[in-house]
């Protein structure tokens, strides 16, 4: 079988290079991703505005994510309260999108995120809702002063997060270390293919305008085999990997066999975390 990338397809075909050239585009590193989403902080909660497809996204990612913390946990998933009491961290949580459900389906929920706008955004939507969910700023890659106890999470979730980190490894390594023993960890990303360029980047940000362009660089995508890896040397169990299929007829998304562009990813702490480093 032979292996073709995007560069090499460029080379051969000189015209192509602008097309990369829009995935290099945009912010990347710690400063430039949080002004980027600090521009877009108050319109979190506009149905209709930059976030519009996370909206549209919510209910099928809510119902991944209690179908992992169900089957883990053994929780019944008719129930309408079936995360109460369960610890959870919302890693990336912005606006507070999935954190909310999350708190009403009985989850002790705590939301981070490095954008100061968006959590106060979050707190602010969240208390109108009559909801108690503890916020705070911060970045997991630097430290863990969100802590309000000594007491670790029984699920920790980072959801569109790990590609607008720069050290996916060390992100994971952090994540880990906030795992209580026995918790799940549940993230999702986009896949590094010609599939994801082209349609999470050219088609998303620059035909469709579904979001903000610049919201994301293909080059750090991260491929399955790769955060498989990632949370191997972590001792972290991959338990699912789950696709994301999007209809235009129905203008739907749903869960499918198909990683090539988006996928979720659950996988479990087999022994106790360290601290050490």
């Amino acid at each position: 079988m032979v292996h073709v990338s995007i560069t090499g397809v460029c080379n051969m075909f000189p015209f192509l290079s602008f097309f990369t050239s829009l995935g290099k585009a945009g912010p990347f590193g710690p400063a430039e991703t949080q002004r980027h989403f600090q521009s877009l902080a108050s319109t979190w909660w506009d149905p209709e505005g930059p976030f519009k497809v996370l909206h549209r996204l919510t209910p099928l990612r809510v119902q991944w994510v209690k179908s992992q913390i169900c089957e883990v946990w053994g929780r019944d998933m008719e129930e309408a309260r079936a995360l109460e009491g369960l610890r959870i961290l919302d890693v990336g949580s912005g606006g507070g999108l999935l954190a909310e459900p999350l708190a009403r389906m009985g989850g002790v929920v705590t939301g981070v995120d490095p954008v100061a706008r968006s959590i106060q955004v979050a707190q602010a939507h969240g208390e109108a809702q009559g909801l108690s969910i503890h916020y705070a700023v911060a970045d997991v890659l630097e430290d863990d002063s969100f802590l309000e106890s000594p007491s670790l999470f029984d699920v920790v979730i980072a959801l569109e997060v790990i590609e607008h980190t720069p050290d996916p490894d060390l992100f994971i390594s952090r994540l880990r270390k906030l795992l209580a023993p026995g918790g799940v960890l549940l993230l999702s990303t986009l896949n590094r293919t010609f599939a994801s360029f082209a349609l999470g980047i050219v088609a998303a940000e620059y035909l469709l305008k579904w979001i903000p362009r610049g919201t994301h660089q293909w080059r750090h995508f991260v491929t399955p085999q790769e955060l498989e890896c990632y949370l191997t040397r972590q001792e972290l169990a991959l338990m699912s990997l789950q696709g994301l299929s999007f209809s235009p007829l129905t203008w739907q998304w749903s869960l499918s066999h198909r990683m090539d562009i988006n996928y979720f990813a659950s996988a479990r702490l087999v022994s106790p975390p360290s601290f050490k480093g």
